[in-house]
């Protein structure tokens, strides 16, 4: 028997949760720990890449191409794992929990020295999530990154205010309640990130893990 009530678990607030935790998690994580590159928020590295292509700062231009290279990456693969896996025992997002699990883990090894190697890792596994992980309860919304549901959510307030209708409270607030899960993972990450120093990643891991095992239940009659 099944032991939701919504068609697709992996849109639930139960999955998405843990999701979006480790979303923020792995920003802080990367910000903090491995040269203030960030693991999702792609567009911070693109302002960050120009700037020292201006400066013409050789270093710097590599540090912040590899992780959009590698997020570009990430979502080509994740949609290769969405048509290719579909009919094994394993739900595809379940095959791209797993993979991001794996990445954590080297990445806990990887040392400072190899910056770049440890971001271009997380920055492709969070394009496989984003790309895995699209909505929530049939809405669209980004677990690895805030605009867009920032974005959402005020629009929906908006009409609210506008229209009255109570759907589009009720939207704002689940996109608002993603951006505090977000937010409160990023504040995970710098706490972990502190006492635990490179190895801090492992705690995303486990973060994935428990995802992972509660999309079991989505393929239970």
């Amino acid at each position: 028997m099944k032991i939701k009530t919504y068609e697709n678990l992996h849109e639930t607030f139960l999955v998405v949760f843990f999701m979006t935790l480790a979303g923020g998690f792995q920003d802080a994580y990367s910000y903090i720990l491995r040269g203030g590159v960030f693991a999702n928020a792609q567009t911070g590295n693109i302002v960050l890449l120009f700037k020292n292509i201006i400066d013409l700062n050789l270093s710097g231009i590599i540090s912040y191409i590899v992780p959009i290279f590698s997020f570009i990456l990430g979502i080509y693969v994740a949609v290769i794992f969405e048509h290719k896996f579909k009919d094994k025992n394993l739900h595809w997002r379940q095959f791209i929990i797993m993979f991001e699990i794996i990445i954590m883990i080297i990445v806990a090894i990887i040392p400072q020295s190899h910056n770049n190697i440890a971001n271009a890792l997380l920055s492709f596994s969070c394009a496989m999530q984003v790309n895995a992980f699209k909505k929530i309860y049939g809405l669209n919304f980004a677990s690895t990154m805030c605009i867009g549901n920032l974005r959402s959510a005020t629009e929906n307030l908006c009409n609210y205010h506008i229209t009255g209708k109570r759907e589009n409270l009720e939207n704002a607030k689940k996109y608002y309640a993603v951006i505090l899960i977000f937010g409160l993972g990023a504040g995970l990450g710098y706490i972990m990130s502190s006492f635990m120093g490179l190895k801090a990643i492992v705690v995303t891991a486990v973060l994935l893990l428990i995802a992972f095992i509660i999309l079991f239940f989505e393929k239970w009659e």
